[in-house]
């Protein structure tokens, strides 16, 4: 990965400060975008200190704020001329209703809006690196996922899970819709199912009982560096430097949901999707 630009959202905790620092003791160099700077200085002396990988560098971003995502993008151009890898790493897990700014349900805007138009806006660099790669890191929970386009803000009647299922369906269908809307681009995109990992998704929903059991299951998680293991493998492995739109876990392409497989959903979702961001006609 010598020469090699990565960028890694949510790097400074969990699976993906795995990824970072799985990254860059490959020898590439390695982009935290952190919502919190302060958190984010502490994972790049973490991971300068384990890997002896000193071009390792933070840039803050907030992906429940659509301006932000435009604002990090422009600013990420503007020092990199290319972008090798995009891990869309970061995301969260809400027990409640909660809206951003954009007036958009939370987990819908961090966990896919906000990836959806990082990812619009970083073409520029990725066509640049080419071949370069986008790895959407999903969730088992997909296969739960439903999406309804009548509420996708979940605003009728909202489940924590329920809107975490169908945020994580839309980071498969994105792979799959952009690997058939940009088959000669020399940019894959793939998604993953980290596992059962230890992380802090779980202990900050919101809900005291959620919380409770994510505790208490925490001893058969596995660890963080595990989780991180596909996400690495799917930025790096030369087999599969060609594959694109796929699903994988445990490091092996997997078949996902039927609904993940729908072209016709995949379609309407990225269509409703640059509608919500602004890129729409």
């Amino acid at each position: 990965m010598k020469g090699k630009i990565c960028l890694v959202t949510g790097a400074n905790v969990g699976i993906g400060l795995e990824t970072a620092r799985g990254l860059a003791a490959l020898g590439a160099e390695v982009v935290l975008a952190c919502r919190s700077l302060e958190k984010g200085e502490q994972a790049r002396k973490a991971i300068v200190s384990s890997t002896g990988q000193s071009n390792v560098h933070v840039m803050q971003l907030d992906l429940a704020r659509l301006q932000d995502v435009r604002r990090f993008a422009a600013a990420f151009l503007e020092k990199f001329p290319r972008l090798d890898v995009l891990v869309n790493n970061a995301g969260i897990f809400c027990a409640d209703f909660q809206k951003t700014e954009d007036g958009i349900e939370r987990q819908f805007a961090v966990n896919h809006l906000g990836p959806f138009l990082l990812t619009l806006l970083l073409l520029p660099a990725l066509k640049a690196a080419a071949p370069s790669r986008i790895v959407m890191v999903s969730s088992g929970s997909h296969y739960a996922g439903k999406i309804d386009f009548e509420d996708l803000g979940n605003e009728k009647k909202y489940a924590g899970f329920r809107a975490y299922g169908q945020s994580k369906l839309c980071n498969v269908l994105f792979a799959k819709e952009f690997a058939r809307r940009f088959p000669d681009a020399g940019i894959t995109a793939n998604s993953l199912h980290p596992g059962m990992v230890r992380t802090e998704i779980g202990h900050k929903t919101g809900n005291k009982l959620m919380d409770l059991a994510s505790w208490i299951l925490w001893p058969i998680q596995v660890p963080v560096t595990k989780g991180a293991k596909t996400s690495i493998y799917l930025a790096t492995a030369p087999e599969v430097a060609s594959v694109t739109g796929k699903y994988f876990e445990k490091c092996r392409e997997k078949e996902p949901s039927p609904l993940a497989l729908d072209p016709q959903l995949a379609q309407r979702l990225w269509e409703r999707s640059l509608e919500l961001v602004g890129l729409g006609d």
